[in-house]
């Protein structure tokens, strides 16, 4: 049951002020009602206990901090609910009845909790067995919860199974675990699963500021979206760090004091880090960096909400509700509105990739700014490049120019200009070509940098006619894999220009087609129809090399040099046969290496 207002610092107790609750453990929720962001669950135990199909055992799942030791206990609550006037189970606690105090406080004598982190071998679970036989001393069921559950061994887990899957009418088992994939398949199959969800921001921002409310504290709401966020979707994480962020301000929380607490950048001049780097102007956003990092950001953390904030952009460009997240803030939302119209995702997913590269290296750095300011210097310089469809277009249709000669790098010509040919819009503000911004409608180039077009030059198709041409294409472009998977796995029905029907060994890859039409296609330029014919098609070339093969070695043991040979020396073998290259050589003649005879190898 929630203690709000019952056990305050400033209360006392026998004459002293009373010892200090953390917020974590004096707002826990005592009933179904009071649990935050877990509606979908109380709703199945509402209408399975209204009915009276109460499962024998449940599995409850989810992330640090969610509620899972709190649900189980308001769960066990449940079970043996009892007042004056209800003697049976009940998800409906608004009145306290005769055991829940104890349960709640974790000291019923019928309610037996276990950590399984510390009780993990199978004379544990034997321990639990012998008692499971007994009927519960006070409550109407004897409810066992073990926590982080998936820490027991495999012994531990197989002895539990026979008592999990047929318990005794007045035994109730509830499972706790962040770690749902290493509990065993035999043991999930026997229990009810619940997964607790994250908690939302917004509930959790509603949640923070009603207990900054019971307990008199004044807070922002930007601190509170800012504890919200760094909480992950965690209840108990959110209230500790509301706790630390209330000892930090004296009694009070502003958003700057958060931020210093936590090490964060205030998320405007995030914004404003974002807008130079997609400018290109490295200047400005080295001396934006330095000045965050010299007010206490840490150099990762000022990338990740760097990164964070080119994922909210790229969600705000086909989730436009995305803005009504409460744990954004007005800033983040209106400049990031104005970012997703303006920048493409080709552009923004580039962004996020040398992002999700560059963190890791500052985080494994001794020299974290540095290495922080060469991953902002990257991405400054990618914001002014095109991307490889812009690039191809330009190419195939301008060819910029010099005083009359084509430019290597692609660039117009002129001082100080160092824009690209592509076709780029400016950001308001931006002057200059490092000022540049890639835009998702780009205005054409002008028409005095841009030669007439060219007409493009086609590569002969490659000529296929058998499998060998093919597999010696693979071996010319050096894909040794495919080349084996062509030999052995494909039986060749028909080939024509542009199309081939084959059939396919039992072990074939089930995508070999579509990788074979891809392939293909890149290789001989120009598109191949591949299909799976209903014919079984001949052999494949691995069949036929080892067809050849052993015919060759039959042949070579038939022939009376040979046979002589291996005659006059016992124990000597054929182990290869090979037809001389030379023109003059006869192609029926076999040169076969043979071993020297040994006295006990017969090698």
């Amino acid at each position: 049951m929630s203690e709000a207002g019952n056990s305050g610092p400033k209360s006392l107790e026998n004459g002293k002020a009373a010892a200090y609750r953390v917020l974590a453990r004096k707002y826990r929720p005592s009933n179904f009602s009071e649990l935050v962001g877990q509606e979908p669950m109380v709703r199945t135990l509402t209408n399975a206990f209204a009915t009276g199909r109460i499962a024998q055992a449940w599995m409850l799942t989810g992330v640090r901090g969610v509620g899972k030791t709190t649900t189980a206990r308001i769960l066990a609550r449940a079970l043996n609910y009892k007042t004056a006037t209800s003697d049976q189970p009940s998800v409906d606690l608004a009145v306290l009845g005769e055991h829940c105090q104890a349960i709640m406080e974790g000291r019923h004598v019928d309610v037996i909790e276990m950590d399984a982190a510390s009780h993990t071998g199978i004379d544990d679970i034997r321990d639990i067995i012998e008692r499971v036989r007994y009927a519960p001393v006070l409550a109407r069921y004897k409810v066992y919860i073990i926590d982080e559950v998936h820490m027991l061994s495999t012994q531990a887990f197989n002895g539990l199974l026979k008592t999990l899957e047929e318990p005794p009418p007045h035994v109730k088992f509830i499972f706790a675990t962040t770690e749902i994939r290493k509990v065993p398949i035999t043991v999930l199959s026997r229990c009810q699963r619940f997964d607790l969800r994250r908690i939302d921001a917004g509930a959790l921002v509603a949640h923070l500021s009603s207990i900054a409310g019971q307990e008199g504290i004044s807070v922002d709401d930007d601190a509170l979206a800012m504890i919200a966020r760094a909480a992950e979707g965690s209840a108990r994480d959110s209230l500790s760090i509301l706790d630390q962020a209330i000892a930090h301000g004296a009694g009070s929380v502003s958003a700057e004091a958060v931020r210093a607490m936590l090490g964060l950048a205030d998320r405007a001049r995030i914004v404003d880090l974002f807008e130079h780097v997609m400018k290109g102007d490295v200047a400005a956003a080295l001396a934006e960096f330095r000045t965050q990092y010299d007010t206490g950001a840490d150099p990762a953390a000022v990338l990740t909400d760097l990164a964070e904030f080119n994922h909210l952009v790229t969600r705000l460009r086909f989730v436009p509700t995305a803005m009504d997240d409460a744990s954004l803030s007005q800033d983040e939302r209106e400049r990031g509105a104005d970012f997703a119209r303006a920048l493409s995702v080709r552009v923004l997913s580039r962004t996020w990739q040398m992002l999700l590269k560059g963190i890791p290296e500052v985080q494994s750095s001794n020299r974290p700014v540095s290495a922080a300011e060469m991953v902002l210097i990257r991405l400054a310089h990618a914001a002014d490049l095109p991307t490889l469809d812009e690039a191809l277009r330009s190419l195939e249709g301008a060819t910029p120019v010099q005083n009359g000669a084509p430019r290597p790098n692609g660039t117009p010509s002129g001082p100080g200009n160092g824009t690209s040919a592509v076709a780029q819009t400016r950001m308001p503000g931006g002057s200059g070509g490092a000022q540049t911004m890639r835009l998702i409608e780009a205005t054409p180039a002008p028409a005095a940098f841009v030669a007439p077009p060219q007409p493009v030059l086609e590569a002969p198709p490659v000529p296929l006619k058998s499998l060998a041409d093919i597999v010696a294409l693979a071996d010319a472009k050096r894909d040794i894999a495919f080349k084996v998977l062509i030999k052995s796995c494909i039986r060749l029905v028909r080939i024509e220009p542009g199309r081939i029907d084959v059939g396919l060994t039992a072990d074939a890859p089930k995508m070999l087609l579509n990788e074979l039409t891809t392939k293909l296609r890149a290789w001989t330029g120009r598109n191949w129809l591949v299909s799976l014919s209903k014919e079984e098609g001949g052999q494949t070339l691995a069949e036929m090399e080892s067809t050849k093969r052993e015919n060759a070695f039959l042949d070579a043991k038939s022939d009376p040099t040979v046979a002589a040979i291996l005659a006059r020396f016992p124990g000597a073998k054929i182990i290869d046969v090979r037809i001389p290259d030379a023109p003059e050589a006869d192609a029926d003649q076999a040169e076969v290496p043979v071993d020297p005879p040994a006295d006990d190898d017969d090698s």
